[in-house]
């Protein structure tokens, strides 16, 4: 399956980034208190974005807080970060209108736009001014007797956590085509993909999935090196995460969070780029439904529910 197309609240691990307390940073760079210069659509408090828990939230928090800053900055209104405990509760945190923006992985952003219409504006480029993309993957030691997906059998296999899409399905579709029954396969969920990852490192499991954006940030850190170990199976490339906004928000409110996002400078996404495997990062690109419709087929083939969030 190929994932790659052209381009033409359950409870919350809070984390409140880029608030101002008294008042929202202009684009000119003035500091307004809230009041009558406050743009409408953020007159009643501040845009909520959620994130979802794709690494460890301490280190995300502070790469999301210099994104958040600078939309702030764009759009004269205090925006307010937070890192989901799951991807069942940011989709859900959205439905009830908890959140007005989240950042969804690319299955997570099957089931918020089919339970709460989340509406996508914008994803990540690269420098050459492309959607950028990861790829999904199981490694296992490099003096494994596993060659292939079809040695998994009897196998402990670590998976980061419920609903990725790297970290869950797509390790699961690469079972089912290569006709092997989840049943014969002892599947560890580790927690995250970081914690995937150590498992393998640690040798408690006998593979793991390792997707492009754990291994980049784990060989920046030193905790991984790839010539220890091998990748007996990578997925076709996967579109990278959206930026949704909820369906009911305010129209004006969704046409300048869209513009904000695709105004924003490289310099101001690059440290979340580094968590997504977009290194050096380019602007953020528009992107629509049609852009993950590949995500919707792989759910629809292997039959996901909600409960498989």
């Amino acid at each position: 399956m190929n994932f790659s197309r052209a381009l033409p609240l359950a409870v919350l691990s809070v984390g409140l980034l880029a608030t101002t307390a008294c008042g929202a940073t202009q684009a000119n760079g003035s500091t307004e208190t809230q009041g009558s210069d406050t743009p409408a659509y953020c007159a009643d408090g501040p845009i909520n974005f959620g994130i979802e828990p794709f690494e460890d939230p301490a280190k995300l928090e502070p790469a999301y807080g210099v994104l958040a800053e600078a939309m702030e900055r764009e759009l004269g209104c205090e925006v307010e970060v937070q890192v989901v405990e799951d991807y069942s509760a940011e989709v859900l945190a959205m439905r009830n209108g908890k959140l007005d923006l989240g950042q969804f992985g690319p299955v997570g952003y099957v089931f918020a736009s089919e339970q709460a219409g989340a509406e996508p504006l914008a994803s990540f480029g690269t420098a050459d001014g492309e959607l950028s993309t990861y790829t999904a993957g199981i490694w296992v030691p490099q003096d494994s007797e596993i060659a292939s997906v079809d040695d998994l059998r009897g196998r402990d296999v670590a998976l980061g956590g419920v609903g990725s899409t790297s970290g869950d399905v797509l390790p699961r579709y690469a079972l089912k085509t290569a006709g092997i029954p989840e049943a014969e396969v002892n599947i560890n969920y580790a927690g995250g993909h970081p914690e995937a990852l150590l498992a393998l490192v640690n040798g408690t499991v006998d593979a793991a999935q390792i997707n492009t954006q754990t291994l980049a940030t784990a060989q920046a850190e030193g905790t991984f090196n790839p010539d220890d170990f091998r990748q007996i199976w990578t997925s076709e490339p996967i579109p990278n995460d959206p930026i949704t906004v909820r369906p009911d928000a305010d129209p004006e409110l969704k046409k300048a969070v869209k513009q904000a996002l695709l105004n924003l400078p490289k310099e101001d996404i690059e440290q979340v780029g580094k968590f997504l495997d977009v290194d050096p990062a380019g602007p953020l690109l528009e992107v629509a439904k049609d852009t993950y419709q590949p995500l919707f087929d792989l759910a629809a083939e292997m039959g996901l529910t909600e409960k498989d969030i």
